[in-house]
């Protein structure tokens, strides 16, 4: 029980530290970085699953890696577009809603 608490309790921590990331960055790399700590808290709660029911954990953990996988290809594209049109990856070049300005 108490490494499932260090585990869930680490999750947790990490998923706390990519928030405050996401909210305090100015650039797209240091939000593209902090969303792929959420994936990886996530990752990390997904392990005690496994000890409990393999099958789900496998399924959970299969669909969190394309989700990341396509939410990084997606992330990097928009950081290169926006870097060609724009000179800079500044989040004051991006208005609300993603679209340049």
């Amino acid at each position: 029980m108490s490494q499932l608490f260090v585990v869930l309790s680490t999750s947790l921590a990490i998923l706390l530290i990519a928030y405050l990331t996401a909210i305090s960055s100015r650039d797209l790399i240091r939000l593209l970085i902090s969303l792929e700590l959420m994936f990886g808290s996530v990752f990390l709660a997904i392990l005690p699953m496994f000890s409990m029911n393999a099958t789900a954990a496998f399924a959970i953990v299969v669909l969190t890696i394309f989700t990341s996988s396509s939410e990084l290809l997606i992330l990097i594209t928009a950081i290169v577009l926006l870097d060609r049109t724009k000179r800079g990856v500044d989040l004051d070049k991006v208005s609300v809603g993603g679209e340049t300005l």
